[in-house]
């Protein structure tokens, strides 16, 4: 857990705040909350605030936050190293990759092995050419993609490189898998599900998120936004 060193001075010259996101707040959610408390515990009419990186809204954990002007670190911290742990679903796809959307086919992975998805796993390992989820919050023509794909508009979406430094499984009980992933920024882990399923002739969906590291920085020194609160005396 952080230490309290918490004032408006503090906050106005910059703190980086790690915060512990829950599963059904968006980041955007986050940054609007804390900015809110802050001025309400220390009477500030403006302070920037901004975070390092989207979590989606049916993933939990560390979400960094940064306030005043330490704001212009987003970039620099956005750059390091993310560390996630999850479950991947196997038999079943989704239009969002993930649990966002309804399943919308159904496939038989009675043919998959234990062996086969240790041997997958492996193939993703390096540097790897990955399409954004069309459920994303990535801007095309100043519109986010996950809008577009609400109104059911088709969307040629370009691949993007991206490195997977480690990739373990944790846990096998057909159909879901747990995993640790290490990768570099810009990594879509719900593209990396739906892959997984590609690449084993059948469908797969993300069905849980965490995001454990970003850099030295751990979901373990991270703050819920109710802890932060009681920090800040509201």
């Amino acid at each position: 857990m952080q230490a309290n060193t918490f004032s408006k001075q503090n906050f106005e010259d910059g703190k980086i705040l790690l915060l512990h996101k829950e599963i059904g707040w968006t980041s955007f959610d986050v940054v609007k909350k804390v900015k809110n408390l802050i001025r309400q515990a220390y009477q500030i009419k403006k302070i920037k605030v901004g975070h390092a990186g989207t979590l989606d809204p049916l993933a939990s954990g560390l979400l960094i936050i940064c306030t005043g002007k330490f704001t212009k670190k987003i970039s620099e911290i956005q750059s390091k190293r993310k560390v996630y742990t999850g479950q991947i679903t196997l038999g079943s796809t989704t239009p969002s990759y993930d649990l966002e959307t309804s399943v919308d086919k159904i496939f038989d992975i009675s043919n998959i092995s234990k062996t086969d998805i240790l041997e997958t796993a492996n193939k993703f390992i390096g540097v790897i050419q990955q399409k954004p989820p069309i459920y994303s919050a990535i801007k095309v023509k100043g519109e986010r993609l996950y809008e577009k794909a609400r109104r059911g508009e088709s969307i040629d979406i370009k691949s993007r490189e991206t490195t997977i430094f480690s990739f373990e499984i944790k846990d096998i009980d057909l159909p879901h898998f747990k995993f640790q992933i290490e990768c570099s920024k810009g990594t879509y882990i719900r593209s990396i599900a739906d892959d997984f399923g590609k690449y084993l002739k059948n469908g797969a969906h993300l069905s849980q998120l965490t995001r454990n590291q970003i850099g030295d920085y751990d979901l373990s020194r991270a703050f819920t936004i109710d802890e932060f609160k009681k920090q800040l005396n509201l």
